[in-house]
This record gives C-alpha cells, sequence and structure tokens, in this order.
C-alpha cells in the first residue's frame, strides 16, 4: 500500500515523514553529491606519525602516498653488485617472480634487510614493511577498528512528541599485510621469527589458497582475495640467537628458504669502503681483523659486516678530532663488547681482537 503525504511538513528543507525507499534514495543523493561513488574517492589511513588525523576523502593516488608515509621502507643505500651479490639476487628473484614468499635466513649483520629491500624495490611494485617482535598480534598485520564515532539525532518539533535516534559507526584501518594482499604490494617482514607463532598463523591461507581472513569481520567482508601481485619477503636470524621463536612447520612449508652467510673477503670489503669512504688498504684491515674474530666465536656471538661498518666510521671520526686518541683495537674492541656475558668473556674477546689486528 502507498504511503499517501497527509500533512508534508519540512524541517530545514526536508521531509518530516518519509518512506525507507524514500530515505534510501534521499542518502544515495546526498552520498552522490559529497562524491561518495566516485571510484577515484578513498578514505585515506590514519598515518601513525600522526594519530590525530581525521579520515577524509582524497584521490587513489593521494591515498597510495599515505600508505606508503604510513609503512615507511628503509632505503637500501650503498648497495653493492659483486658476484656473489648478484647470484643472491637472482635467486630471490626467481622465486619471487614464480610467486613463492621467500623467508631469508642468517646470521645478524650478514645484509639480509638490505638484500630483501634492494630486491623488493626492483619489482616495481610499491612496498610496506613490518618489523616482528614478541608484542606483535595478528591485529598489527592485519588492521582493527580504530575509531568509533557516536552520532544521536533529537527531534522535539511537535512540543509533544519526542523523538530520539543513536547511531554507531566505526571505523577500520589497513595495516601492512591486509594492505599489501588488496593492491599487490610487496611485504617485508622483517625479523619475522621474532613474533609469536600464534600471531602469524593469518599467513597460512594467504600463501597457500591466496585469502585473507579478517577475524574481527563479518560476512564478505571477513575475507580478501589476494591480489596476483602480492609478494612476501620475510627475514629471520637463525634459531639459535636470542628471542626468536621457532616458526611453525605448516608455515615454513609454504615458503622458499634461502639461506645468507656472511659475504667473501672481497665483497665485505667493497661494502664498507662503499658504506663509509674509507680508503681500501684499512677497510682490508677491519675486515680482516673481523673475520678472524669471527672464526673464533659460537654464531651467536658473530661479528658482521655491520660491525666492520661500524669500525671504519669511528675511524673516519677519529681523523677529525685531534683531541681523541682510540687505537684500533679498542675501536675492535668497543664494537664487539655487546655481545659478552662475562668479564672473563670480555678478557677473551679482547684477547681475540690483539690476536687480529696485530
Amino acid at each position: 500500500m502507498p504511503y499517501i503525504e497527509s500533512h508534508p511538513r519540512r524541517v530545514r528543507g526536508e521531509a518530516v515523514h518519509m518512506t525507507a525507499s524514500e530515505k534510501k534514495a534521499s542518502e544515495m543523493s546526498h552520498n552522490s553529491k559529497a562524491g561518495l561513488n566516485d571510484p577515484s574517492i578513498q578514505v585515506r589511513i590514519r598515518s601513525p606519525a600522526n594519530m590525530d588525523c581525521s579520515y577524509e576523502l582524497i584521490s587513489e593516488e593521494a591515498r597510495h602516498k599515505a600508505i606508503e608515509e604510513a609503512f615507511l621502507t628503509p632505503e637500501a643505500n650503498h648497495f653493492i653488485s659483486t658476484p656473489e651479490v648478484m647470484e643472491m639476487e637472482s635467486r630471490l628473484s626467481l622465486w619471487l617472480q614464480a610467486g613463492y614468499p621467500v623467508h631469508l635466513i642468517g646470521p645478524t649483520g650478514c645484509g639480509k634487510t638490505s638484500m630483501a629491500v634492494h630486491v623488493a624495490k626492483g619489482l616495481g611494485r610499491p612496498v610496506v614493511w613490518i618489523n616482528g617482535d614478541e608484542a606483535i598480534t595478528t591485529s598489527d598485520l592485519i588492521g582493527g577498528y580504530s575509531q568509533m564515532q557516536s552520532e544521536s539525532v533529537r527531534d522535539n518539533y511537535v512540543h509533544n512528541v519526542f523523538k530520539t535516534r543513536d547511531t554507531m559507526k566505526i571505523e577500520w584501518v589497513d595495516n601492512p599485510l591486509s594492505l599489501a594482499c588488496k593492491y599487490g604490494y610487496t611485504l617485508i617482514y622483517n625479523e619475522f621469527s621474532r613474533t609469536k607463532p600464534a600471531s602469524n598463523n593469518v599467513l597460512l591461507s594467504v600463501f597457500e589458497e591466496g585469502i585473507l581472513e579478517l577475524p574481527t569481520k563479518f560476512g564478505e567482508e571477513r575475507y580478501i582475495k589476494v591480489h596476483p601481485d602480492f609478494r612476501a619477503i620475510l627475514t629471520s636470524n637463525s634459531i639459535e640467537y636470542a628471542g626468536i621463536h621457532r616458526p611453525q612447520d605448516a608455515l615454513l612449508d609454504r615458503m622458499v628458504g634461502i639461506y645468507a652467510d656472511y659475504y667473501g673477503h672481497e665483497t665485505e670489503v667493497r661494502i664498507v669502503m662503499e658504506h663509509t669512504g674509507i680508503s681500501q688498504d684499512k677497510a682490508e684491515k677491519i675486515v680482516q681483523t673481523i673475520r678472524s674474530i669471527r672464526e673464533k666465536l659460537p654464531d651467536a656471538q658473530k661479528p658482521g659486516t655491520r660491525a666492520c661498518i661500524m669500525i671504519a666510521k669511528g675511524l673516519q671520526t677519529l681523523k677529525d678530532r685531534e683531541d681523541l686518541t682510540i687505537d684500533f683495537q679498542q675501536m675492535c674492541i668497543d664494537v664487539i663488547a655487546n655481545k659478552t656475558c662475562s668479564p672473563k668473556d670480555m678478557e677473551e674477546k679482547k684477547r681475540l681482537v690483539r690476536e687480529s689486528a696485530a
């Protein structure tokens, strides 16, 4: 039975009485005027650097830029290419192009992260980044409801009739994994094995079935079909390092594992020179000393290429400081002292430095 309007009163330009179909048509008209039906208009995500920023309608290009700003990826500066490096790069690129996630495993300071960033940028797609740690949860990977808006309407147009309506709206914010799956970005999951295995269960269906499940959503929005351009690079330290969790076998079975060891002498020398601008003879002395110490320490205490760069930067700084008189051996001791468990252990490291740097 059609609704017959008997007393067409209006409040602020809108009819007091509207049927459900009229209300729906009115809302669609209002949204169209506001530009909400324009596919080029999207809702901006909130940047972690500015958690107070509000949601607003912006262009597709601006939305992508906001995503990249929210999840900044470190630049692979001073990346050098030697046959050894290029061979590793080719292996990673091969498996990524084949559609498999790659798990890059190796000791600390061997260049895993630099390699991951360099290869990811080479794919030509936007890159999003997340660092694993004990506190990471599934929500940190996929996102969640970030805020709740309450809207109340009070109508006392007729003095003896009081109407009230409360509307609750919630806003969903995507995190790196859901962004990468939706739009075909490359995900770099750094220090993957430092996250508790339960938090990474969501990756199982992503890597195998190509479906990302959002547990806190309902209906059709609960599932995201993974974009065909989605790629993932995960980096981990070897299992003997402190703070490492062994990932579940079911997840490891869905990835290609590549072990990245320390580079050879020539490659390490070139890396140190590229990062610091130090002369070749000094770079060779630093690398030779650290490599000699590395051979005599257990795996979790071995100094990596990063230690060589730190010593080289110390020498470069010392060159400009006439008031400092720190010798080369002491610099080496300072750099490798972090992984020391006792005074006796420290004395042993000093002895190794003296023998190696002599």
